[in-house]
């Protein structure tokens, strides 16, 4: 048994935190230890919610308000906060814990930043893991925020129960609405910033994805009214308590159809899917590989070799090392 394991179920969050240090970590030994403390982890389950939207939309001062809310009811909220990472240096900034001081200092709360280390989809690597650490430590809900990069971030919503899409005022019309993509993947949509001034124009916007929401064919785990666009300010704290009661609301009709189980079943399985596509790239990583890379991205980028007849040749190359 691990000696992690012991602290984190109890609820220890320096455990928690050295637990999440361990499955990002890339060395060999480091993989395998966690690999055998995610297999020893008790089965418990925290409701998982998915939260994106575009910078500058205040999902931090939205997960702040509304996480200091969910404490305030005597429940555990465990906060997975991706940052981008630059394509330049390969650093984060990680300023999630800053923004959100006053629920970083709830003992009731845990917030991570993770940099995203180039991982496309609004997630970080490892964050199925840390979700499953968090779930073992006792958190009863768990929020993961995305980078906030735009439409097409919707891997957040292949392991979650819940997503909630946050937009400002004035962030589109109903064809917008319409658009394929992060909107078709929410089940709540959330307008913030409606208060003061921009209280009227969150209610037209409201209005606006409203409308457009019911162009969308209802999914079969959805009951009727859903998905839905619902206004809230997370300076005030207007609005979080109903987008609370219809995220339960949602949750529990999934459960009692059997679309919660099988929604978790199914991201299991993807889990399994991820790490064998992550398993395939990391070979990829050897010294031979990178040699091997290195001589045909030559030979492309001299003429010689077409980019698909070097991409075969590499592929033949990685099944002969078996």
């Amino acid at each position: 048994m691990d000696k992690l394991l012991e602290p984190l179920v109890t609820g220890d969050r320096r455990a928690l935190s050295r637990a999440i240090t361990l499955i990002e970590s890339t060395r060999p030994d480091h993989r395998a230890r966690a690999v055998a403390l995610l297999a020893d982890l008790p089965d418990r389950q925290s409701l998982r919610i998915g939260l994106s939207g575009t910078p500058g939309v205040g999902k931090s001062t939205f997960i702040e308000a509304f996480g200091t809310m969910l404490t305030e009811q005597g429940l555990r909220v465990a906060v997975l906060a991706v940052d981008p990472s630059s394509t330049r240096s390969g650093g984060s900034i990680l300023g999630d814990k800053t923004r959100m001081e006053t629920l970083a200092r709830n003992p009731m709360a845990f917030i991570r930043p993770t940099p995203s280390n180039a991982q496309l989809g609004g997630v970080a690597r490892r964050t199925r893991e840390a979700i499953r650490l968090c779930e073992a430590a006792g958190y009863d809900v768990v929020l993961i925020e995305t980078v906030g990069v735009g439409q097409s971030e919707t891997l957040v919503a292949e392991m979650c129960d819940l997503f909630v899409l946050l937009l400002a005022p004035a962030g589109g019309d109903e064809l917008q609405g319409v658009k394929r993509g992060i909107m078709e993947m929410a089940d709540l949509i959330l307008v913030n910033k409606a208060d003061g001034e921009l209280l009227g124009t969150a209610r037209r916007t409201v209005a606006d994805y409203a409308g457009a929401l019911r162009l969308l064919r209802r999914r079969p785990q959805d009951p009727q009214g859903f998905p839905k666009a619902l206004p809230v300010s997370a300076a005030t704290g207007d609005g979080l308590a109903g987008a609370w009661d219809q995220m339960q609301a949602l949750a529990g009709w999934r459960r009692d159809q059997g679309h919660f189980a099988s929604n978790r079943a199914e991201q299991a399985r993807q889990w399994f899917v991820a790490d064998v596509r992550e398993g395939l790239l990391a070979r990829l990583e050897t010294a031979a590989a990178r040699d091997r890379l290195a001589c045909l991205g030559d030979a492309v980028a001299g003429g010689s070799k077409a980019p698909a007849d070097a991409a075969h040749a590499m592929l033949d190359w990685l099944a002969r090392q078996e």
